[in-house]
């Protein structure tokens, strides 16, 4: 059974960088055709697809995010990463990675695996 994990700081301050790892157990991030997601809830609002690394390591990323999103991997780990430059209170929320073997990387409903969320707040 595939598992997911993720960690990191619950409190960044505005204009600064926030980083996530997600760990992965029960299989590889390099398991041919598996893709692996960052996804985010707003307090209120709907899930938001962020981006997503492939088995070959190719990313996506939504368009309203790609100028301060990347989304990166440590193969030797099983682990990948977020980092969101020059936050803002408006990305407080709690952040998810999943994965697995979907058909388009943004439909969140197609990934199969999810981790339990971590919740993240920008504030000074």
């Amino acid at each position: 059974q595939v598992q997911l994990q993720e960690s990191g700081p619950g409190l960044v301050k505005p204009s600064q960088t926030l980083s996530l790892t997600c760990t992965v157990s029960g299989g590889s991030i390099t398991t041919t055709y598996y893709y692996w997601a960052w996804i985010r809830q707003p307090p209120g609002k709907g899930l938001e697809w962020m981006g997503t690394i492939a088995w070959d390591g190719s990313t996506y990323y939504s368009p309203s995010l790609k100028s301060h999103t990347s989304i990166s991997r440590d193969t030797s780990k099983n682990q990948f990463f977020l980092q969101l430059s020059s936050v803002t209170p408006e990305d407080t929320a709690v952040y998810y990675c999943a994965g697995g073997p979907v058909r388009s990387v943004s439909l969140i409903n197609e990934y199969d695996y999810w981790g339990q969320g971590t919740q993240v707040t920008v504030s000074s």
